[in-house]
């Protein structure tokens, strides 16, 4: 461990650039090591010992990106108690949504269907697929790219 410590963190921090959780998955990928060790086969370790870094940080990173791509869907919001309240809310979200169908022209006609089908005419996967003569896999990974490409091109403040 202590003869190639850096050479994993170093690996690992390549990937995720961030020093507390690339000592997190340094500690992890020992343990990970320590139990592949019957299985090396004598040849680079070093090569060997930084593909299972590396590999992990990959893991690592695309848990870390699920787990804030999770989406707030209208049934999991807190109910409200006050009538009033119970008014601004659908005010609110319908503004919102106005905000986004102005900014729908910026974005590529092929995400820009799937959203307004999805979020604006609040369609389901099944109902987009037909209409688009696709599968739901296809619809779905659209979705995904066109929040991708909302995170990437649009600012949150442009939103408030």
């Amino acid at each position: 461990m202590e003869k190639y410590k850096n050479l994993v963190f170093k690996a690992i921090y390549s990937v995720l650039r961030h020093e507390k959780d690339a000592e997190d998955a340094t500690q992890e990928v020992f343990l990970k090591i320590y139990y592949a060790l019957p299985k090396y086969s004598s040849q680079g370790i070093k090569s060997w010992l930084t593909r299972i870094a590396v590999n992990h940080a990959i893991d690592v990173k695309r848990k870390k990106q699920r787990q804030q791509e999770m989406i707030l869907e209208p049934d999991d919001l807190p109910t409200l108690s006050s009538p009033e309240e119970n008014v601004v809310l659908p005010l609110l979200q319908k503004e919102q949504r106005e905000l986004v169908k102005s900014r729908l022209h910026d974005m590529p006609a092929n995400y820009r269907k799937v959203i307004e089908a999805y979020y604006i005419a609040e369609k389901s996967y099944k109902q987009i697929a037909e209409e688009q003569q696709v599968e739901a896999k296809t619809v779905e990974t659209k979705l995904y790219r066109a929040r991708n490409w909302m995170k990437k091109h649009w600012k949150e403040d442009d939103f408030r």
